[in-house]
């Protein structure tokens, strides 16, 4: 009886053995066959970032536009060439795309974002084309700005709004949903209101004001290069040297 029960102990011990190697070897070999996929975007979970990918969009940033070190650009944002945004700004595209034009500049602490859709039936994306300024502390949110326009500091453009080629919204002002400025109009207030045509001389110093404003970007180039890894760097160079300090 002894030996019967060393015997059915000893076939119930490898029983149980031997379903937990099938299932470690399965495991290892489904963890094996696993490849990554080529176009999945790696993610940073650092604090501070400079562009920041959302699902499947990475913001592009033109070779020569200048982008200050404390900027945030994430999801569907595109800053082309010539273009400058400044410190503190927030560029944030995770529900439509958000498009700075060539020579354009976004002031500091300005925010842009867009909805998913315009009640308007204009695109709900926020486009700033070409030449536009605008100005510190703007509140930019799916609307349309057109080319060679200036948007005074402080402004607030909802939901629909469009600013057509050649007109200026002065400091303070708010365009509520879906209101648009003709082209070469000035308009201020809240709600604003037309104020006064603009000028032939007015409209030529449009364009001029944005090229001067890109043009002290260049100067700050050596700020943000290489993105605030500058510490990293010398902490090789401290390692390479011997240096403990």
């Amino acid at each position: 009886m002894a030996t019967l029960a060393r015997i059915s102990r000893r076939a119930v011990t490898i029983s149980n053995l031997i379903p937990r190697t099938v299932a470690t070897s399965a495991a290892s070999e489904s963890k094996t066959s696993i490849t990554p996929s080529t176009d999945r975007v790696k993610w940073d979970y650092r604090g501070q970032r400079q562009i920041i990918p959302l699902g499947q969009w990475l913001p592009k940033v033109a070779v020569d536009a200048y982008v200050a070190p404390n900027v945030v650009l994430a999801g569907q944002v595109t800053v082309y060439d010539g273009a400058s945004v400044w410190s503190g700004s927030v560029l944030r595209g995770d529900l439509n795309k958000i498009t700075v034009g060539f020579c354009s500049n976004v002031q500091e602490r300005s925010v842009i974002h867009a909805a998913w859709a315009s009640p308007t039936g204009l695109p709900a994306e926020t486009s700033i084309e070409r030449y536009v300024t605008i100005g510190a502390y703007c509140l930019l949110r799916s609307c349309t700005i057109e080319p060679e326009c200036i948007i005074g500091q402080h402004s607030i453009l909802m939901e629909g709004s469009l600013v057509e080629t050649h007109s200026i919204l002065e400091a303070g002002s708010v365009l509520p949903p879906g209101r648009r400025i003709p082209s070469g109009e000035l308009w201020a207030g809240n709600p604003a209101r037309f104020v006064r045509t603009l000028t032939h001389e007015e409209t030529l110093e449009i364009p001029k004001l944005a090229v001067a404003i890109n043009d002290l970007s260049r100067s700050h180039f050596s700020e943000f290069l290489p993105y605030s890894t500058v510490y990293l760097e010398v902490e090789k160079l401290k390692k390479s040297m011997g240096i403990s300090v």
